[in-house]
């Protein structure tokens, strides 16, 4: 609703997918299409689910309950919502296309892995059937960004492997944008580590180049913050400040073209 009221073209996108266990679920993918009629396009997105068990919770009780997910899905959520109020109000030169995907955090939790394999095609899963059946058939754009875990109090964004893999140039526009806007201390100019995430799943299905915005801490035990798959992933460790710089750097990216 919020899409439509912005002005963009809504598609939602349902299917029937497969968790790590066997359970069906049923998900659904939301896109919003700004400008729809223009060949040269950007794909920016997000995952709205959240998880549903707090598996690296220190309390073990706590394993099996779901969490708010402020941060990881709901933070990226945020700021596409907020960038498509902006473009609803200023129509950038390019086709930009929003999405919501669902399913990305039922990967293999912690306490079933030894029944279940834990792969990486247990996560993204909306991800991967959208890069199957895109919503409109033979979908491109030039390139993506992924927004994930966005909004944590001191968040610092590495540029994550796989984006310097198959992105790298855009990975640097984004930083470099970043920087000149004053929020260097934010996206840092360093290389951080591999993440499963949404946009893999993007180029492994459409050969779209993505990159990552996420929040990276190299010297945690599993990169992430120590909300992460907690019930602490709440709104206490949200900062507008945070989530402000990236949607103002994307934002940026998105009118310079």
């Amino acid at each position: 609703s919020e899409l439509k009221r912005f002005g963009a073209q809504v598609y939602e996108q349902e299917a029937t997918l497969k968790a790590y266990d066997g359970t069906p679920l049923e998900a659904r993918n939301i896109i919003g299409s700004f400008n729809p009629d223009k060949d040269k396009r950007i794909l920016l997105f997000a995952h709205w689910d959240t998880r549903p068990y707090s598996d690296h919770d220190p309390d073990p009780a706590n394993h099996k309950k779901p969490l708010d997910g402020a941060d990881d899905g709901a933070s990226g959520v945020g700021a596409l919502l907020e960038i498509a109020r902006q473009m609803g109000m200023k129509a950038p030169e390019v086709g930009v296309d929003i999405i919501f995907f669902d399913a990305e955090d039922y990967g293999t939790p912690e306490f079933a892995k030894d029944r279940y394999n834990d792969t990486s095609d247990t996560w993204c899963l909306g991800s991967r059937f959208w890069g199957k059946n895109p919503h409109k058939p033979g979908y491109k754009a030039e390139f993506g960004i992924l927004l994930d875990m966005v909004g944590a109090k001191d968040a610092v964004f590495y540029k994550e492997y796989i984006s310097m893999k198959y992105a790298a140039r855009y990975v640097d526009e984004v930083w470099e944008a970043a920087r000149n806007l004053g929020y260097g201390k934010y996206f840092i100019n360093a290389n951080g580590g591999g993440v499963t995430d949404d946009h893999e799943a993007v180029i492994e299905e459409t050969g779209i180049p993505c990159l990552d915005i996420i929040n990276y801490d190299p010297n945690s035990e599993n990169g992430f913050r120590e909300h992460w798959h907690t019930q602490n992933d709440n709104m206490s460790n949200i900062d507008k400040n945070v989530l402000k710089a990236v949607g103002q750097t994307v934002l940026e990216v998105v009118y310079n073209r």
